[in-house]
């Protein structure tokens, strides 16, 4: 069985909807996934399956809405795309040392995409590069680089403008889902 990662978009944000861990593995072994485990609130959730990565997110998406009454977008990825991501990360070294030097908080960031975007909107990010802002896309994912923060960031806030839906992760949440996982092979 393949391990996944299902990283879900927006829920238990300002407020707003609320899932209980408890009640999301729940929802999940519902569905007959195997091994389900979360981490933290954000919405991230490791289970064991068989099937394939297109159906499981519709049957995810499909399933949060039945139980919580509130549609939620589903990016999922597997364990071995996470340690790629990881492995390949673009920024070097210097680079992230340098932004997080600047910053009080959380530095590098990866949006994890359903689908690749294509060249024509990833030229509309462009207009939202600067100093303190930089990114690089790699196939499904774009690897972001703040010097201050995320919350104030003009490119993260026009992630939209790729037109594909996305979910992001701060690195060290990257980095646990992928512990995570390896334990889960064990």
């Amino acid at each position: 069985m393949a391990i996944y990662i299902a990283l879900l978009r927006g829920i238990n944000v300002g407020g707003k909807n609320i899932i209980k861990m408890a009640n999301l593995r729940q929802a999940f072994e519902s569905m007959g996934l195997c091994d389900v485990k979360t981490y933290i609130q954000s919405g991230n959730v490791l289970f064991k399956s068989n099937e394939e990565e297109e159906i499981l997110s519709k049957k995810i998406e499909n399933q949060i809405e039945d139980v919580f009454g509130f549609s939620v977008t589903v990016v999922l990825r597997m364990a071995q795309d996470l340690e790629m991501i990881i492995e390949n990360c673009p920024f070097s070294k210097e680079a992230i040392s340098e932004a997080e030097a600047s910053s009080k908080v959380e530095s590098l960031y990866v949006s994890l995409l359903t689908d690749a975007p294509s060249e024509e909107k990833v030229e509309c990010l462009n207009a939202y590069r600067n100093e303190n802002d930089d990114y690089i896309i790699k196939g499904r994912e774009v690897f972001l680089l703040f010097h201050n923060s995320i919350r104030n960031s003009k490119l993260a806030n026009n992630l939209h403008r790729l037109d594909v839906p996305y979910t992001v992760r701060n690195w060290k949440t990257i980095n646990k889902l992928v512990l995570l996982a390896r334990d889960m092979e064990k």
